[in-house]
């Protein structure tokens, strides 16, 4: 049987996406096929485009991590989920899923029920986005009530949920946007705003206790200055900020470089978040599947607020 994907045939820009029809995949062991519904894009998801990411190698992977759907099959030895659950996640993360199709198998670990109330285009913004923010802030900082938190890009895609998570754990929120994107953030709870483009963040802010950065270059160093004694960087740009940790710990601070993991402990405790109001996927734009390539030039563009979602037909 044969589906609808999005393929290329080599690294590059937007324009190597193209659609492809290849075999629909079946579910293996402890696996379910899921009938995608949306598929939200991540910047990852053009590194790998263009350069093959922690893949590597010659042949270009499958793009997509974040999905939202419906259970079509499921595998020998899956007692969690049957056919006709609604589910979102983040299968495979950080291997190759290849979410841009029309079917997706996944661990059924590594999906959760689809949040009640959300739309399935609105459920797929959230596993990536929502998830390393739920472990940079959580499971890495450990944010507890009434400590302050700095969130990088806070109206980007990790920095929206991560300044709602942030704040559903009793912090007080300071966020670095452009003043354009000052009003959405305060209506998601942001105590404090930065204008990066006219402010020094690290002469205007101070006693933070941990720093979300999805930034890198020199915001890591300057955000070090913004931290209070045991205070932590969290970085999620690149394996070289790595090395912040070195620069840290003789001025009794910390440093930790994350990547985003496959957690259904994690997605539940997102959805239900959703579910109560305290976490919104600010979704900019839908497009439908086979506009691929305009999703990735858009975000490319850099002037998105939240996610872009491609969405496929019922």
């Amino acid at each position: 049987m044969k589906m609808r994907a999005i393929g290329q045939d080599a690294f590059g820009g937007p324009e190597t996406l193209k659609v492809v029809e290849v075999d629909r995949p079946v579910p293996g062991p402890a696996e379910v096929l899921v009938k995608v519904r949306a598929a939200a894009f991540n910047p990852t998801d053009a590194w790998h485009r263009a350069t093959g990411g922690l893949a590597g190698g010659d042949a270009p992977v499958r793009l997509g991590w974040d999905v939202s759907g419906v259970v079509e099959e499921v595998g020998p030895g899956v007692t969690v989920f049957r056919p006709g659950d609604e589910v979102f996640g983040l299968p495979r993360h950080p291997a190759p899923a290849g979410a841009y199709a029309e079917y997706v198998t996944s661990p059924t670990r590594h999906l959760a029920p689809k949040p009640l109330g959300l739309t399935h285009t609105e459920a797929a913004a959230l596993p990536m986005a929502a998830l390393t923010a739920w472990q940079a802030l959580v499971d890495t900082a450990d944010v507890r009530p009434c400590q302050r938190v700095l969130v990088h890009a806070a109206a980007g895609g990790v920095g929206h949920l991560a300044v709602q998570i942030a704040k559903a754990r009793g912090a007080y929120v300071i966020g670095t946007a452009s003043a354009a994107k000052h009003a959405f953030l305060r209506a998601l709870g942001a105590d404090e705003l930065v204008d990066y483009r006219t402010v020094d963040f690290a002469e205007a802010v101070s006693d933070v206790d941990a720093v979300l950065d999805t930034i890198g270059g020199d915001y890591g160093p300057r955000s070090l200055r913004t931290l209070r004694p045991g205070g932590i960087v969290v970085s999620l740009a690149s394996p070289a900020e790595a090395a912040l940790a070195a620069i840290a710990e003789p001025l009794g601070l910390r440093a930790a470089f994350m990547i985003v993991e496959a957690d259904p402990t994690g997605l539940r405790e997102i959805a239900a978040l959703a579910e109560v109001g305290r976490l919104q996927p600010r979704v900019h734009t839908t497009l439908p599947l086979a506009d691929a390539a305009d999703a990735h030039r858009l975000a490319e563009t850099g002037r998105t607020t939240g996610k872009i979602v491609l969405t496929v037909d019922a």
